[in-house]
C-alpha cells in the first residue's frame, strides 16, 4: 500500500553514495548522520519516495523498506536467512494463504517475518526458539517490524521436535545446525502430505538430514539445492556481471511426509 508516511512507520533513507539508514518514525525525533540530520517531523507527512534534505544539505530518498531491505539493515542477535533463500524457501515451500507452519529456529526473526506475512491472517505460524536470548531478540524485533506480535505468530522457546505433534503443521520450516535430530519426530507427527524445508550451511549436514528423510522410509521428491544471486550493471552500452556477488550461503533441502501403506 502506497501512503503517506506517519507517526509509527518504518522508513528507510538512501543517500546519493547508496548509504541506507533504516529508522522509525517518531513524533520530534532526530536521526543524526555523517552529513548533518534529519527531523522526523520533516518526514511525517510526505508521500512514499520523497526527496528529503539534511540540515547540511545532503539528500536522502526516503522510502518505505520492502521487506529484503528490512531484514538486511534490521538489528539482528542471530545470522539471519537472507532474501536470496527467503523466496525458495516460501515458494518450494508452498508457504500460502491459510497453512500452518512450524519454524525453527526463530532467530533474529527474519524469516519468520517471511512466513508470516505468506500463510496471512487466516494461516499459523508456530516459531520455536531453544535459546531465551534469541527468543527475547526475536520478539523485540518482530513486534517493531509489525507494530505488535500478530494474532497469527506464535512464538515459543524449547525444542521444536517437542511441538510437531501438537502443532500437526502443513509445512515445518527448519533453520537449525542439526535438523536431521528432528526427522523422528517429524516422521511419527507430521500429517501425511506435509511438507519439509529445511536451511543448513555445509555439506556435512545436507548430508546427514538428505540420509536421515531417506532412512526415515516416509519422505519423498527429496531435493537439495543452493541459490546463488549475482547483480549485473547496466549502464548504455556498458552491461557486465558485477565483480561481487551473494554466492554460497546455504542449502535448501525439501521433502514431503507420505504414507506408506
Amino acid at each position: 500500500m502506497v501512503a503517506d508516511f506517519s507517526k509509527g512507520d518504518h522508513c528507510l533513507l538512501t543517500d546519493g553514495k547508496g548509504r541506507r539508514f533504516l529508522l522509525t518514525l517518531d513524533a520530534g525525533a532526530v536521526f543524526h548522520f555523517h552529513n548533518g540530520t534529519v527531523e522526523h517531523d520533516g518526514i511525517i507527512g510526505l508521500p512514499d519516495g520523497s526527496v528529503v534534505q539534511s540540515s547540511l544539505g545532503g539528500r536522502l530518498t526516503a522510502v518505505r523498506p520492502r521487506l529484503a531491505d528490512y531484514i538486511l539493515n534490521m538489528k539482528r542477535g542471530a545470522q539471519v536467512v537472507y532474501p536470496k533463500d527467503l523466496g525458495p524457501i516460501l515458494i518450494w515451500g508452498d508457504i500460502a494463504p491459510g497453512v500452518t507452519v512450524l519454524e525453527a529456529g526463530t532467530g533474529s526473526g527474519a524469516l519468520t517475518m517471511a512466513l508470516t506475512r505468506a500463510v496471512g491472517p487466516d494461516g499459523r505460524v508456530v516459531s520455536v526458539e531453544r535459546r531465551e536470548d534469541h527468543a527475547v531478540h526475536a520478539r523485540r524485533a518482530l513486534d517493531d517490524f509489525f507494530g505488535g506480535i500478530p494474532g497469527n505468530l506464535d512464538l515459543r522457546v524449547g525444542e521444536v521436535a517437542d511441538h510437531i505433534e501438537d502443532v500437526r503443521p502443513d509445512r515445518i520450516v527448519l533453520d537449525l545446525p542439526e535438523p536431521f535430530g528432528v526427522v523422528d519426530a517429524a516422521a511419527a507427527h507430521l500429517p501425511s502430505g506435509a511438507l519439509w524445508v529445511s536451511y543448513v550451511p555445509t555439506v556435512p549436514q545436507v548430508q546427514q538430514t538428505s540420509e536421515a528423510l531417506r532412512s526415515a522410509g516416509c519422505f519423498a521428491d527429496l531435493s537439495s539445492f543452493e541459490v546463488l544471486h549475482r547483480e549485473w550493471n547496466v549502464d548504455g552500452r556498458s552491461v557486465r556481471p558485477d565483480h561481487r556477488m551473494v554466492g554460497h550461503t546455504g542449502f535448501l533441502t525439501t521433502a514431503r511426509k507420505v504414507t506408506v501403506l
